[in-house]
């Protein structure tokens, strides 16, 4: 069974990642020093494969457990939806001594660690990634958040998980849309950190839901391994993870959430900063060309063809969290499994890379 520990200053958890895995929720934790009663949130579409599953597993283990329910999809990445939650809680009785398991893909992660982060000003939390996006990024590195009219997690915390139970077999209920954009995340951890890890990717069967445990383990680490450099992102260091996400972040809240899965926002956003990395980091035409190809093997798009304004989505970016005292931190390749952070990105250099995903290949 694959184990990747996350080492922080003041506290380390681990990443267990294991075939049949969510059968056996309630031993995982209880081999942690959590205890108290459990606040089980998931949303309807992963409640019915496997909240039942979860929830015996806790009791079985001596947990008492109560389920809270919220609506399937990125609007309900609210306050007005934590809220709701938090209230929930208490009328369940819970209290500082109790703990949540967040059961789903990254909206249930962001909005159920959001939620334990401020109730009774923090208590701790477990994730159970069920989605592809959720397994190998947002379910570690501790940020939980919710979105605003002005921008995609804009409001948030630093809640670091306790533990981390990933079941690869649960990917198999997926709809094939969500499966697929998983692996824009996947596919930026290795164009950011692991160059070899793009012949695996290159190798595998975008039809094929078994995904090796190992592949998702070397997600995790690289993930692991940056956010222990930068776990606030102060240093720069995490921003790396930010590659594809500022102009695919924009793209994503301008088309109103929904419209394109979070994977499918960053791919158009990958294309742009691979064009500008050609631009200003040297990067050749061969990696580009490799790395988009690699995305059309995943059903992703490149080309922005949405009836949204260049200036909508530059007002979008404006508001990002990436911008520092007006400046903008981008993220550029130098080569296959090599990022940095420039500084050295203008509105003009962007808005040149918007136009550019908007033409055919």
């Amino acid at each position: 069974m694959p184990t990747v520990t996350v080492n922080l200053p003041d506290r380390c958890y681990d990443i267990l990642v294991e075939p049949g895995s969510i059968n056996r929720t309630g031993e995982c934790i209880k081999e942690t020093d959590l205890t108290g009663r459990v606040a089980l949130i998931t949303d309807a579409n992963v409640a019915l494969h496997y909240s039942e599953i979860v929830q015996s597993s806790l009791q079985e283990a001596g947990f008492e457990v109560s389920a809270h329910l919220i609506p399937p999809g990125e609007g309900s990445k609210s306050m007005e939806q934590v809220q709701s939650l938090c209230r929930s809680l208490i009328e369940q009785h819970h209290d500082r001594g109790s703990f949540v398991v967040a059961l789903g893909g990254g909206v249930v992660g962001d909005v159920a660690g959001f939620a334990a982060s401020i109730f009774y000003r923090g208590i701790p939390f477990v994730q159970i990634p069920t989605t592809i996006v959720a397994q190998v990024d947002s379910s570690v590195g501790g940020k939980t958040g919710v979105n605003v009219p002005e921008g995609k997690n804009l409001i948030g915390t630093f809640q670091q998980p306790r533990l981390v139970l990933v079941d690869p077999d649960v990917l198999a209920t997926l709809p094939d849309q969500v499966f697929h954009e998983g692996f824009a995340e996947v596919i930026k951890h290795a164009a950011i950190r692991d160059a070899g890890m793009l012949e695996k990717i290159e190798a595998m069967d975008p039809d094929d839901r078994k995904v090796d445990p190992d592949l998702i383990a070397d997600n995790l680490a690289i993930k692991a391994r940056i956010v222990e450099e930068d776990e606030r992102e102060t240093s720069g260091t995490r921003a790396l993870l930010n590659f594809g996400h500022t102009i695919g972040h924009a793209i994503e809240a301008t088309a109103e959430y929904g419209t394109l899965l979070h994977g499918e926002a960053i791919s158009l956003g990958v294309r742009a900063a691979l064009y500008l990395s050609e631009k200003k980091a040297d990067l050749s035409q061969e990696e580009t060309a490799r790395l988009l190809a690699i995305h059309r093997q995943w059903h992703l798009p490149l080309l922005l063809d949405l009836d949204i304004s260049t200036e909508v989505v530059m007002d979008a970016l404006a508001r990002d969290k990436k911008f520092t005292s007006g400046r903008i931190r981008f993220v550029l390749l130098k080569r296959l499994g090599e990022a940095f952070v420039s500084d050295e990105i203008t509105r003009e250099d962007i808005i040149e890379a918007i136009e550019h995903v908007r033409t055919p290949i």
